[in-house]
Order: structure tokens, then C-alpha cells, then sequence
């Protein structure tokens, strides 16, 4: 008896300790936030930084305590979604974050699959913070999609007035995949360059995004010997074919993108041939990366044993979205508040050194604000890393 007594004790402990941490952890109750982006093929670089920033970031948020909004601290979740950079994939993601009673959601990563989810987004109530770049999608009477980064056509003439400046850039030549975001970003970037006073001597040559051989797509854009060669809309999967097939056409000059890359992927497809290669990075550089920053890079690389520079910009639309909450906590399930908060909207942006701000941009672009505030850091790649070459800001 004495034998069972005991035992019956010990389970009664067991049970017990058990409810307790079951009820500690779920003392909180979850706030989800959603991702629909791609996270496989060739432009899956893009999708996987926003997914790992989210996460780290809600894992970080939750291992300390919470996220108080008003009178309730919450627990994060990230519901995620891979679409696949199809535009139909995108719509099922987003209605799955309809269903599931979620109204705020980082991506899609690309133009098709942006566009392709409005209707869902603004039918069901949702705000949504894509890595696209069609104006439509920020411009009245459009309201629920907020751009989480610098467009092309915002960082384009930056990285050309720097180069005409400083390295005699006179010449321009455009290639770009055969895909409705790749042939936007070149169109926008050759206005941009006529505009700032480049002659443009080839923006007519296009390829299939699975290429293999980009000898005899990048011949006669040799052909016209431009000083600066812009890979529009470039997906990092691409990228090193194409600065590898024209160093080895014998191309000197300068190559830039206005789209966010690789380092490693870089390393491993074009090697040494890679330096020199300007792109658009991350939102932060060692100076201007605050200590909360410097956490995050180190709890992300212990999360998913590695760092993508462009989570720098990525980290933020998670912020965003909590703090614009914080501000108006009506604004949970109502993005109508949501949006009237925007307008006003300013804190301090932990991730920057010094007392820089997040508060929403774009009035310019977009004639109101859907846009973060990120800083435009530009990048060049060398040996391997990606080094800054100039930081400026969009307004």
C-alpha cells in the first residue's frame, strides 16, 4: 500500500508540475501575425530572410515575457506561407490568413503575387507589407499594403547620381528575366537614368529565369560597351551566372542591381568575379547598428546557423506592425485604426544608433504614407562580404 501510495504522489507531482508550466506558457494570450512569401526556388533568399527575421524575433519576444499592447501582453506567432512566386499560391496564403482570423501580414516578395492578393487583403480586412514595387499598390484608393523596403525607383538614381559622381559612370546598359517584376524594375530604372542624364545603349535584352548559359543572352549587351551593366530585378539565384558570364565576355566595367542579395550564394557562384558588384543591402551597417541589432544578428545566426544582410532591412516590418499596435491598440482587429495611427505614427527605432525614428514614409512616391522608413544602405561586394558604399534615406 505504502508502495502505491508513493507512486500515486509522484504522478500527482508530475501532473502537477506539468499544468503548471502548461498554464505559465499559455498565461499569455497569441497575437499571430502572417507571412506569404516565397521561400523555394530561385528567388527563395528573399522570402526565407522575411520568414527567419519574423521568427527570431517572436521567439525573442516571447522568451522575454511578451508584447504589452494596452492592457494584454501577448504572445507572438508567425503563421507562415509559401507561395512559390505564383501569383495563385499568394491568394490561397492570404485567404489562409483570412480564415485564421489574422489581419496583419508581411510579403509577398515580388510584383505579381503583391498585386495578385489585394482583393483578398482589403475584402477581409488585412494590411499587408510587401517587398513589391508597383505604385498602384501604395496609391489611394489602394490603403492596405505598405512597402517594407527602398523601391528601385527610389534607390536606381541614388546608386546612378553616386556612380556618375564618383566613378564617371556615362553609359548604361539594362538586361533583365523575362518576368513582369525583372521588366518593370528595368523600365523604371532606365527612366531614371535618362532622366539623371545617362545614355542608356541597351535595355531591350531579356532572358528565361532558368538560363543556364548567359554567353549568348549578354553578347550584344557587350556588343555596346556600356560603363555600368544594371541587372534588373536580378533574383540571387541569377545573379552570379550573369556577373560570371560577362567577366568572362571580357566585361571591365561597373554591374549593380537595385535588388537585395546574397553574399554566400555570391561566393559560391561567381567567386573573386563577384567584387565590385553594387546591390542594394540591408537596412544597417556596423555603425549605424544599435546593440539591439547587433542581438538580433547574433540570435538569428544562432536560430538558423546563418545571416542574410538583407534581414537587416526585413527585421523591421514585424516592429512596425507591433508598434503601430502599441500606439493604437483598438487597431488588433480593426486596420481602419490601423491606418488613421499611421499618419502620426513615431517611435524609436531600437535597431539604429542615435535617435532615429520608425514612423511611415512615401508621400512623396506615393502621395501618402505607405511606406517604413528604412535607411537605403548600397553595398558593394568584396572577397566574399558585402562592404557599405553610401547610406541615404527615402522619404
Amino acid at each position: 500500500m505504502q508502495r502505491r501510495t508513493l507512486f500515486k504522489a509522484a504522478l500527482t507531482a508530475v501532473a502537477l508540475t506539468s499544468f503548471q508550466a502548461t498554464m505559465a506558457f499559455a498565461e499569455n494570450p497569441v497575437l499571430k501575425i502572417g507571412f506569404v512569401g516565397v521561400t523555394s526556388g530561385p528567388a527563395a533568399a528573399w522570402g526565407i530572410s522575411n520568414q527567419r527575421s519574423m521568427e527570431t524575433r517572436a521567439a525573442w519576444i516571447n522568451e522575454t515575457g511578451g508584447y504589452t499592447i494596452g492592457d494584454t501582453t501577448y504572445d507572438i506567432e508567425i503563421v507562415s506561407f509559401d507561395d512559390q512566386k505564383d501569383p495563385k499560391r499568394a491568394i490561397a496564403g492570404m485567404e489562409k490568413m483570412a480564415q485564421e482570423g489574422i489581419h496583419y501580414v508581411v510579403g509577398p516578395n515580388v510584383d505579381d503575387g503583391a498585386a495578385a492578393v489585394r482583393p483578398v487583403a482589403e475584402a477581409n480586412g488585412i494590411m499587408y507589407f510587401p517587398y513589391a514595387f508597383p505604385k498602384s499598390l501604395y496609391q489611394a484608393p489602394a490603403s492596405n499594403a505598405v512597402l517594407g523596403m527602398v523601391a528601385n525607383y527610389q534607390s536606381g538614381p541614388a546608386i546612378y547620381k553616386h556612380l556618375m559622381e564618383n566613378e564617371g559612370v556615362k553609359t548604361v546598359a539594362f538586361i533583365a528575366a523575362n518576368e513582369s517584376d525583372p521588366l518593370s524594375q528595368r523600365d523604371g530604372g532606365v527612366e531614371a537614368a535618362k532622366a539623371l542624364g545617362l545614355e542608356v545603349v541597351s535595355d531591350n535584352v531579356t532572358y528565361q529565369v532558368d538560363t543556364t548559359d548567359f554567353t549568348p543572352v549578354l553578347t550584344p549587351v557587350m556588343r555596346s560597351r556600356p560603363d555600368l551593366l544594371v541587372l534588373s530585378g536580378v533574383s540571387p539565384a541569377n545573379a552570379p551566372q550573369l556577373i560570371r558570364s560577362a567577366r568572362e565576355l571580357g566585361f571591365e566595367g561597373l554591374i549593380s542591381t537595385e535588388t537585395a542579395q546574397d553574399a554566400g550564394v555570391l561566393a559560391e557562384g561567381a567567386g573573386d568575379l563577384a567584387n565590385g558588384f553594387i546591390s542594394v543591402g540591408g537596412a544597417s551597417t556596423p555603425e549605424l547598428a544599435s546593440p539591439m541589432m547587433n542581438e538580433f544578428v547574433d540570435r538569428y545566426t544562432k536560430m538558423f546557423g546563418e545571416y542574410n544582410d538583407e534581414s537587416n532591412t526585413k527585421v523591421y516590418a514585424l516592429e512596425y506592425i507591433l508598434e503601430t499596435l502599441k500606439a493604437d491598440p483598438s487597431a488588433i482587429d480593426n486596420v481602419e485604426a490601423f491606418q488613421a495611427t499611421m499618419d502620426s505614427f513615431e517611435a524609436p527605432n531600437p535597431y539604429m544608433n542615435g535617435d532615429a525614428k520608425l514612423r511611415y514614409v512615401g508621400s512623396t512616391s506615393f502621395g501618402q504614407k505607405r511606406q517604413v522608413a528604412v535607411p537605403l544602405v548600397v553595398n558593394v561586394y568584396q572577397d566574399g562580404a558585402f562592404e557599405t558604399l553610401f547610406v541615404a534615406e527615402v522619404d
